[in-house]
C-alpha cells in the first residue's frame, strides 16, 4: 500500500511552504491571509516576488511588509505546525537594520500623532449628552 504524502508529513527541517511558514511564524492569523499578502507583494523572498508555495529553507531572507513596517527575517526554524509565540520567534532571526528602522518609524509615527490633538480623545456617551444639552435638543 503506498503512503501519500501530506502535509502533516513536514518534520522540522523539511522544506515548507511560504505561507505556511509565514502563518507558523506568526505573521499572519491565517494561511489565507499570508496567501493575500504574498500575491499583493507584500512579502518578498529572498529580494523577489513569489508564490505561496515556495519552498522556505533554512537561511532564507523573507521580507514582510505589515502596514508601514517592515520586518526583514532570516529563517531559523522550519516547523509545519503554529504554537505558542514565544516558540514562533525562535522560527525567525530579525536582522539589526531591521530592528533599527522599525524602532525609529515607530517613534516617528509616535510624535507625528502628538501633532493632532484630536488623536488622543474620543466622544464618550456623557460628552455626547452634553453637547446636545447645550444645544438644546435634549
Amino acid at each position: 500500500m503506498a503512503h501519500t504524502r501530506t502535509d502533516d508529513d513536514d518534520g522540522p527541517g523539511d522544506p515548507l511552504r511560504l505561507d505556511k511558514w509565514l502563518w507558523a511564524a506568526r505573521f499572519f492569523k491565517t494561511r489565507a491571509i499570508a496567501v493575500d499578502a504574498i500575491a499583493g507583494g507584500k512579502v518578498l523572498f529572498n529580494g523577489e516576488r513569489a508564490k505561496p508555495a515556495r519552498e522556505v529553507h533554512l537561511g532564507d531572507e523573507v521580507r514582510v511588509r505589515m502596514g508601514p513596517y517592515e520586518h526583514v527575517l532570516h529563517v531559523r526554524l522550519l516547523t509545519p505546525r503554529r504554537g505558542p509565540a514565544r516558540d514562533a520567534v525562535l522560527m525567525y532571526e530579525e536582522t539589526p537594520d531591521s530592528l533599527a528602522a522599525r524602532t525609529r518609524l515607530a517613534e516617528q509615527l509616535k510624535a507625528a500623532s502628538g501633532l493632532n490633538p484630536q488623536a488622543a480623545w474620543t466622544e464618550s456617551k456623557k460628552d455626547r449628552r452634553d453637547v446636545r444639552r447645550m444645544r438644546g435638543k435634549g
